[in-house]
């Protein structure tokens, strides 16, 4: 069973950037597309990027441009940096892989204020 955990949310103003992290073990680390989604009350959970084990991303249309997913195979983490935050980027985060298939983390809440 993978146990996943999302850190890094936080609340911020239009504008601000936050850093997202999700460690898993070194095993499934490397054998993955990785993907970090998010989901507001109400709404499906949607990728918003993911990442190849070569390196190769997506991204959702609506932060092409303000957030990049990368991966530090050293310390087996998958982060995504988000910049010109704005009040849409408002939810929970969550890491799996793409396609999903791990039970979901609590995931971490990203709150963007005006």
């Amino acid at each position: 069973q993978v146990q996943l955990v999302e850190s890094g949310g936080g609340s911020v103003q239009t504008g601000g950037s936050l850093r997202l992290s999700c460690t898993l073990p070194q095993s499934l680390f490397s054998g993955y597309y990785m993907g970090w989604y998010r989901q507001t009350p109400g709404q499906q959970r949607e990728m918003v990027a993911r990442l190849s084990g070569g390196g190769i991303a997506a991204y959702a249309d609506s932060v092409k441009g303000r957030f990049t997913i990368s991966r530090d195979n050293a310390q087996n983490t998958v982060y995504l940096h988000m910049n010109s935050l704005n009040p849409e980027d408002t939810a929970v985060y969550y890491c799996n892989r793409w396609p999903p298939g791990w039970d979901w983390g609590q995931g971490t809440l990203v709150t963007v204020s005006s």
